[in-house]
C-alpha cells in the first residue's frame, strides 16, 4: 500500500500542474526571435557583412552570423519552468559599435512578445537596437 501511495502522489502532482493557466506556455509554447540588420552599408562591397552578431543562452549557443544588410538571425525558444529562459547577443557593427543585450528574457518578453505570431522583432539600426511587438512600431530600447 505505501508504494502505491509513493507513486500515485507525485503522478496526481504532476497531473495537476499540467492543468495550471501557466503551464501550456512554460512547456509548450514556442517564441521566435528574430534580430533584423537594418544598418546602412555604405562604403561596403556587395554582400560584405556590416554586423556581426553572436546569441546564446546558459544552455544553448546559437553561434556567431555575419550579417549584411536586410538579413535576418532567427531562432526559437521555449521558456523553462521557472521563468528564467534567457538569450542574450552581442551585436558588433564593424567599425562602428558593439552592444550586448537580452533578446529574450522570459518574465520580460513572455507577453510582450506573444501579441505578433509569438515573435520577438528586433531592428539593429544606426541609433541602437530596437524591439517590436507588432513589427509596425518599434522603439529604441539599447541605444549604442
Amino acid at each position: 500500500m505505501g508504494s502505491l501511495k509513493s507513486v500515485a502522489l507525485p503522478l496526481l502532482l504532476a497531473f495537476s500542474l499540467l492543468h495550471l493557466p501557466f503551464a501550456e506556455s512554460v512547456w509548450f509554447f514556442n517564441y521566435h526571435i528574430h534580430v533584423r540588420n537594418d544598418l546602412p552599408s555604405r562604403n561596403l562591397p556587395p554582400h560584405q557583412p556590416n554586423l556581426l552578431m553572436h546569441c546564446k543562452s546558459k544552455k544553448r549557443d546559437i553561434g556567431d552570423r555575419p550579417m549584411t544588410t536586410g538579413q535576418d538571425y532567427t531562432w526559437d525558444t521555449k521558456i523553462n519552468f521557472f521563468r528564467t529562459t534567457l538569450f542574450f547577443c552581442n551585436a558588433r557593427w564593424v567599425g562602428h559599435k558593439r552592444r550586448i543585450f537580452d533578446a529574450f528574457y522570459a518574465i520580460r518578453d513572455e507577453d510582450r512578445c506573444s501579441v505578433y505570431h509569438s515573435s520577438c522583432m528586433w531592428s539593429v539600426r544606426p541609433d541602437g537596437i530596437y524591439f517590436s511587438r507588432d513589427n509596425a512600431t518599434w522603439f529604441n530600447e539599447y541605444p549604442w
